[in-house]
């Protein structure tokens, strides 16, 4: 049987167990302070995606975590600045018909982004270690051999320039519950609940067990997992912004390039107006 190694960290890979979902730093004053927050790094990101397009670089975000957990909510604030040509969103659902002949990474592969543009993964190949090991999709042969692949997958990313941002959104089993009967008492969010969500929600430990084993296998210095504490919404939106813009930035230079010389003479001549140029 074929046995994974766990990655060596220089520091404990994330562990749902460790993270304290009620603690106050994992709050928001009020509505006044959420929106500041989300304002900042709504620009910032921004800013990096203007940069990432000028420098044909390009990034992959992936959002993984519980039913519920608010990832839809947060790819609606990562992208509500940003230029809708720059970026594509992934809604990963079970492989169709033609997808599940094939491996299993061949469909993630199909979605990389192109030079200067940002992939969004709402799920992605992490699905290969959790609901289809959990549900019995995939075997045990197949699941602890994906570590490896998927740590191969996206080294293969990384030598190429990519960035990798990985997040799981994590909330509490009565959060989650909270969530789902909100679902179920308004109109504009039932389509969102589903029979599957209700299975799920009875193998919530072995999810978690799935989870950590994940965390443990795929956290690497180069692509680590950042755990959200998600059961406050403005928090968890705020924090998945500001890691992706620490992430995003690094070595990264934000300046706005300097107007091309033919351009100015062009405009001048043609609106006859002084550009100014620093």
């Amino acid at each position: 049987m074929y046995q994974p190694s766990k990655i060596l960290l220089e520091t404990l890979p994330p562990s749902l167990d460790r993270l304290d979902l009620e603690a106050k730093a994992h709050q928001l004053s009020d509505k006044k302070q959420y929106k500041k927050q989300l304002k900042h790094w709504q620009t910032q990101l921004l800013h990096i995606q203007q940069a990432y397009f000028h420098q044909g670089r390009n990034a992959i975000i992936v959002l993984q975590g519980w039913d519920a957990s608010g990832k839809g909510g947060a790819i609606r604030r990562l992208t509500e600045k940003l230029d809708p040509r720059g970026f594509q969103v992934h809604p990963i659902a079970a492989p169709n018909s033609q997808e599940a002949q094939q491996h299993y990474l061949q469909r993630f592969a199909q979605r990389l982004p192109q030079k200067g543009s940002i992939a969004i993964f709402d799920r992605s190949w992490y699905e290969r270690v959790l609901v289809e090991r959990v549900e019995g999709f995939a075997t045990e042969q197949e699941w602890q051999r994906a570590y490896q692949e998927i740590n191969e997958f996206e080294r293969t990313q990384l030598d190429n320039g990519t960035r990798i941002v990985k997040l799981f959104l994590h909330i509490s089993p009565q959060e989650q519950l909270n969530r789902f009967e909100e679902r179920l008492h308004n109109p504009v969010k039932q389509w969102k609940l589903t029979a599957e969500d209700l299975r799920n929600r009875k193998k919530w430990p072995d999810y978690q067990a799935a989870t950590n084993d994940m965390f443990s296998y795929t956290s690497t210095q180069a692509a680590p997992w950042h755990l959200i504490a998600a059961n406050k919404k403005w928090y968890a939106r705020t924090q998945v912004l500001q890691k992706v813009v620490e992430v995003l930035a690094q070595d990264v230079n934000l300046t706005p390039p300097p107007l091309d010389d033919a351009l100015v003479k062009a405009a001048e001549a043609e609106l006859g107006v002084k550009v100014a140029t620093h």
